[in-house]
């Protein structure tokens, strides 16, 4: 397997089993890199421990995942969003005086700005942005600074989409040094789904009639599920709800005000397995996020690969749209506007062709652009950038398109 000169170490907030499409991101993009030869860490906190179930105060944690090494810092406690981790200073600081080693940093994540800030290591790093702060208005202020100085040292800043940039003014102070680099995913279990996976579809399938309409994501307030309820009146069939989160009493009340508690099943978190069978068995995925923390929206790129077409919402200045384009892959309709999403639904039940049609899209864009190895590539193109180097003959094969 050809190697790399320089080691990569992602500093991220969480990693799976944490749910969460940053966290998914990161292992996908970190598997891939150390599929394609490279020497890969992730640093990140332990957000659940595993071995005594808490949340709160965790232990730290050593895992081979593939043949990425990571470690999850225990946690003593956490405030405002902000991860208290004893062992971080040391552990970034050794990382950091490793020779050719490379930082790739995954935001938000105040508790990696903050570290970095402080130990000011003189090694390289490149900063994923995957969103602004929106909601949080006394940490988006607070960590600014500190922002400000991690940003400016940066090789290069990343954003998942180019449209993302023009909404940020945060990003805007840092015009000549971005780069995007679009998620990825690993396509094939999606594409070709296990046997297990067709099961439960099967499964969904017999159980509540069609046709099922989707919604995948955690219940907080910019993933807009109140949106899609709302629509549910207007349209057959039933909703299943794949996620948790704190808004999910309030939801589930607001479904029986309007009648409709009966025509939703909530599914919390199901396995991988689960996860895409539900996708396979549903007629399209209800994707109406409202906010730009809803960057670019990962779970789209996984219905697509399912051949589930996506209806999602025209975010200004978010890559939602981009990654799912109306009329090519699947169909965006106005924010908010639940009347509009029923209306997009009851489209994919009436009109002749235009499922399979958006299914076709769908699978073919999903495979082709979003692919987790030629994320993983480009993601080298622009690490030689960031690092003023040229790629050695080791790295150039690597990069080729197989």
């Amino acid at each position: 397997m050809k190697k790399f000169p320089y080691t990569i170490c992602h500093l991220a907030k969480y990693y799976p089993p944490m749910p969460g499409g940053i966290e998914t991101h990161v292992q996908t993009l970190a598997r891939a890199q150390a599929d394609l030869g490279a020497d890969v860490r992730v640093l990140c906190v332990n957000g659940l421990d595993k071995r005594t179930r808490q949340s709160l105060r965790t232990k730290t944690m050593h895992e081979l995942d593939n043949n990425v090494q990571v470690t999850s810092l225990g946690r003593a406690f956490s405030f405002a969003r902000f991860d208290v981790c004893p062992e971080l200073p040391r552990t970034l600081s050794e990382l950091a005086n490793r020779p050719n080693t490379l930082l790739h940093v995954h935001t938000p994540n105040p508790t990696m700005l903050a570290a970095l800030m402080m130990l000011r290591p003189q090694i390289p790093w490149v900063i994923t942005h995957h969103s602004d702060i929106i909601k949080q208005r006394i940490l988006k202020y607070a960590f600014r600074p500190i922002e400000h100085v991690v940003y400016s040292r940066a090789s290069r800043i990343l954003t998942t989409s180019h449209e993302y940039i023009e909404g940020s003014k945060f990003l805007r102070l840092y015009k000549d040094n971005l780069s995007s680099l679009p998620l990825g995913l690993d396509c094939s279990g999606y594409v070709q789904p296990s046997e297990a996976a067709l099961a439960y579809a099967r499964r969904l399938k017999e159980t509540y009639d069609s046709p099922i309409w989707l919604s995948v994501g955690r219940l907080v307030y910019y993933k807009a599920l109140h949106v899609a309820i709302k629509a549910l009146r207007l349209v057959p069939g039933k909703l299943l709800v794949v996620g948790t989160g704190p808004l999910e009493k309030e939801l589930k009340e607001q479904a029986k005000q309007l009648g409709v508690e009966n025509r939703i099943v909530w599914l919390g978190r199901l396995s991988p397995d689960e996860l895409i069978g539900a996708y396979h068995a549903a007629t399209g995925l209800w994707f109406p996020s409202n906010v730009r923390s809803e960057g670019f929206g990962l779970v789209q790129i996984e219905a697509m690969a399912s051949g589930c077409p996506v209806i999602n919402a025209d975010i200004p200045c978010s890559g939602v749209p981009w990654v799912s384009r109306h009329e090519k892959e699947g169909l965006t309709i106005p924010l908010n506007d639940s009347t509009a999403l029923a209306r997009a639904a009851k489209r994919l039940l009436d009109e002749p062709g235009l499922r399979h049609r958006l299914t076709e899209a769908s699978i073919e864009r999903a495979c082709q652009e979003f692919d987790h190895m030629t994320m993983a590539r480009r993601s080298f193109e622009i690490y030689a950038h960031a690092l003023g180097s040229v790629y050695t003959n080791a790295q150039a094969e690597i990069l080729q398109v197989e």
